[in-house]
């Protein structure tokens, strides 16, 4: 085992998020204990001590290195659509969407993140719903009020159910549930490029129905 003054402090807390990530991958959140994160991220126990004081902690972290960058790129991307395409629904949810799938490109960690954010979606925890509705909340709350004003006929309780059905079907989409499979000859980035040009064609309508 390692202990915090062997590895450097930027080293050791990023392999323990990854240690983290991949097994609240595998078997979720109550299903990981801090034992086995310590023993897939080669550290003692201290070390988790150290930097994240608790598992709740841990937890909070993880979602935080991607979904800081995440959200950033969503809103950045939002307020172009807005200034340079204003009124436009498809833009719009470009700028909701792209950007989450190309997680599942990221060669760090990308792919088991997303079965994380699955997993959020999932399991019933209350403590961990809080903290994403807390601090990221406003994402979602801005994306409602832009796509609002491109449907002003639609009323606020069934553009949230609508909402609501967009996010599970991009979710579904980033974990790669669904009966379309990349074929072996095309790249990722295409097929992931191709995802999202669909699934922004099928939200789109979805929001648009009467």
């Amino acid at each position: 085992m390692l202990d915090v003054a062997a590895e450097g402090h930027f080293s050791t807390k990023e392999r323990i998020l990854g240690a983290a990530e991949d097994l609240f991958a595998q078997y979720g959140f109550a299903g990981t204990s801090l034992r086995q994160v310590t023993q897939h991220a080669e550290v003692n126990i201290a070390a988790v001590n150290y930097h994240f004081g608790s598992k709740e902690n841990l937890v909070a972290e993880v979602f935080r290195r991607r979904l800081d960058e995440l959200s950033d790129k969503r809103l950045t991307t939002l307020r172009a659509a807005l200034t340079e395409q204003p009124g436009q629904l498809e833009p719009i949810l470009a700028a909701f969407i792209e950007p989450a799938l190309a997680l599942t490109l990221d060669r760090h960690g990308g792919s088991a993140f997303v079965r994380v954010l699955a997993r959020a979606y999932a399991e019933k925890n209350e403590r961990l719903r809080k903290f994403l509705s807390d601090n990221y909340g406003h994402v979602m709350r801005e994306f409602s009020k832009a796509i609002a004003g491109c449907l002003p006929d639609l009323g606020k309780e069934e553009l949230h159910w609508r909402l609501d059905f967009v996010a599970g079907a991009l979710t579904y989409a980033m974990a790669d549930f669904g009966l379309i499979r990349r074929p072996s000859a095309r790249a990722e980035k295409i097929h992931c490029q191709n995802a999202a040009a669909a699934l922004i064609r099928f939200t789109a309508a979805g929001l648009r129905a009467p």
